[in-house]
């Protein structure tokens, strides 16, 4: 099946050629954009109509190419301020239409000269919704994303990647995207309109937190709540991690397959739980989290991708638009009696959420600090602070 490119032509004229090779021979054809290479992933789509640079910076995007099904994507440029992470991790990018000259203050560079700067392969100019409808129905497949200047492409050679690529399952991604060294987070706040970034010079609390693909903007709440955050690899040991004496621990983001990275995380949540120390958990965090409590989780069909999903709060009965980045989920029979579900998708009443019913242990699916996003699950961070603030007053005395 071959789908050709959309638009108008002629405006495009200036960019390359592109393709998008799926696993099961589906084609389409459009032109390409960034940077000019080959790169394979699993093919997926997110719904959000802003925030495209947080989305295609976000480490937990590590091995996939996103489908954008809003069309105007790169209507506001890109700036030095929206980055999630130092290191750009997505495979490629896929838009309905071309990227427009930016309009916005804050723009510093187009967003086609971002993408070629950070080596991202992209496409536009082809039907994005029909390629969201395939995903929809079929589940999101493995592709392979490739543009150059003489529009030649070996189609077979490009199917043969797509094919022979593992996929995410069993795929552990967190050891690729995780910080080599600890480090202290510089103690930024989230960015306001009337004064960017401001330094946080409280440090109350201290918050070790496990990088398995973080994202700035969870550090910068971290500093909002006056938190001195140490940032640790992914794989440091539950004793070096006590040694530095936290007031919390939080479990972060990232990508790839959460029973791959269980393998050593496991064995270091399950040490750290047993210190009841509170611990707080994000997305990958909050999957490892309950792996570690000896549930289950296994690879969704579609996931769950944009700043537009309903999440139902079990405790308070009330509805949070949140924002979400996933592919994998908890299964609810294997949960244990001491872990109890605190929030579920009003999509698919997938969890969303889960506590430990007698230590400080929560988390969330979903992305609390919602950059991009809605503000409505904020009050997460308050809530470990909360338990944070008790645990430090238990250790002075």
């Amino acid at each position: 099946m071959i789908n050709k490119p959309k638009g108008n032509s002629n405006k495009l004229s200036h960019f390359s050629p592109g393709i998008l090779v799926l696993e099961n021979k589906t084609i389409f054809r459009g032109i390409g954009i960034g940077y000019q290479g080959t790169a394979t992933g699993e093919v997926c789509f997110n719904t959000s109509l802003t925030g495209y640079q947080e989305i295609i910076s976000d480490p937990s995007y590590a091995g996939q190419i996103i489908n954008f099904t809003f069309p105007h994507i790169g209507n506001v440029g890109t700036n030095k301020e929206d980055h999630e992470s130092d290191n750009i991790w997505t495979k490629g990018v896929i838009f309905n239409s071309e990227i427009t000259n930016p309009s916005n203050y804050r723009s510093l560079k187009n967003l086609d000269t971002w993408l070629i700067k950070n080596k991202i392969v992209g496409i536009t100019g082809l039907d994005t919704r029909n390629l969201t409808n395939f995903i929809r129905d079929k589940g999101a497949p493995k592709g392979t994303i490739s543009n150059n200047k003489n529009g030649k492409f070996n189609v077979k050679k490009l199917l043969n990647l797509s094919i022979k690529w593992p996929g995410l399952n069993k795929l552990d991604l967190a050891k690729t995207v995780t910080t080599k060294n600890k480090y202290v987070w510089q103690g930024y706040k989230t960015w306001k309109k009337e004064k960017g970034f401001e330094k946080n010079n409280k440090k109350t609390f201290k918050i070790i937190a496990i990088d398995y693909g973080i994202k700035k903007n969870i550090l910068r709440y971290f500093s909002n709540f006056n938190c001195k955050v140490i940032v640790v690899p992914c794989t440091l040991s539950a004793s070096e991690i006590l040694k530095m004496k936290p007031d919390g621990i939080f479990l972060s983001n990232g990508p790839g397959d959460p029973a791959a990275t269980g393998k050593y995380a496991i064995e270091i949540i399950q040490k750290l739980i047993k210190e009841n120390i509170p611990i707080f958990g994000i997305c990958l965090g909050h999957q490892i989290l309950a792996l570690a409590l000896k549930a289950k989780t296994k690879k969704m069909k579609l996931g769950h991708r944009g700043a537009n999903h309903p999440v139902k709060n079990l405790l308070n009965q009330k509805v949070e638009i949140t924002s979400q980045n996933h592919g994998f989920e908890i299964l609810k029979e294997s949960l244990p009696k001491n872990v109890e579900i605190t929030h579920k998708s009003l999509f698919d009443n997938c969890i969303e959420g889960i506590k430990l019913k007698n230590k400080p242990v929560f988390s969330v699916q979903y992305h609390p600090e919602s950059n991009p996003g809605p503000q409505d699950s904020v009050y997460l961070f308050k809530q470990f602070i909360n338990e944070v603030k008790k645990y430090a007053k238990k250790k002075r005395y």
